[in-house]
């Protein structure tokens, strides 16, 4: 069994020799598209038809509103709503909520803004965190220097990242939402941005859907998302 992540791309979900195949590391509240195939020792068979499937929901979902109907301009604006799916109150001070983006370029200057917020901006805190590649190995004891980079990573190198949501306090009845929080990001030079490599990204339709690729945990436990599904 495996999920599609694109075009002859799969994410390997577990096997069977059986007809029967129970999959227990998806998120809640995810979607994926399935697809099964056989193999012997001459090789896999062609894939199945695509089954898209979503896992119930966890104790919080994330709803998000794309407000930024060119994908390459100097910013990125979107909003963003959390919802208690549980049957608890849920205290808002445990959750925390990642937009995951690729820095292209290995330009890494974000300036993360909330412009308005139903339970108020104040309420809401922002951390930009990203991954560079790891630095060149260092030479072998006696050996030669192998000639570095003057920029580190290369110029071009994609970096993975994220921006954080936290907030102060707060406390959500079962199925209550915070309302919408409109966010805006852009760079420090005000440079343009190409959101269609980020992982959370989608494209602008003018309605609120769930959005399966912003991850939320609550008590740093995954509730919602998978920026693999």
């Amino acid at each position: 069994m495996r999920a599609q992540l694109g075009p002859h791309v799969y994410r390997a979900l577990g096997s069977t020799t059986g007809t029967a195949l129970t999959l227990t590391n998806l998120a809640p509240g995810s979607e994926y598209r399935l697809v099964v195939s056989a193999y012997t020792l001459g090789g896999y068979s062609d894939p199945s038809p695509v089954t898209p499937v979503r896992t119930a929901y966890g104790r919080a979902k994330v709803s998000y509103l794309n407000q930024d109907w060119s994908p390459t301009n100097n910013q990125i604006q979107h909003a963003l709503q959390v919802t208690n799916t549980g049957g608890e109150p849920l205290d808002l001070a445990t959750v925390r909520v990642r937009y995951h983006l690729t820095f292209e370029g290995g330009n890494t200057s974000l300036v993360p803004n909330c412009d308005w917020a139903a339970l108020g901006c104040d309420r809401i805190r922002h951390t930009l965190t990203f991954f560079p590649p790891p630095l060149p190995p260092s030479p072998p004891p006696g050996g030669t220097p192998t000639p570095t980079p003057t920029r580190y990573p290369l110029p071009g190198t994609p970096v993975p990242g994220w921006v954080e949501l936290t907030f102060t306090d707060g406390i959500l009845a079962p199925g209550a939402s915070t309302g919408p929080i409109q966010l805006r990001h852009h760079r420090h030079d005000w440079t343009a941005i190409d959101e269609r490599d980020d992982p959370s990204w989608r494209a602008a339709t003018g309605q609120w859907a769930d959005n399966s690729r912003i991850t939320l945990d609550v008590d740093g436990v995954r509730e919602f998302g998978d920026t693999y599904a």
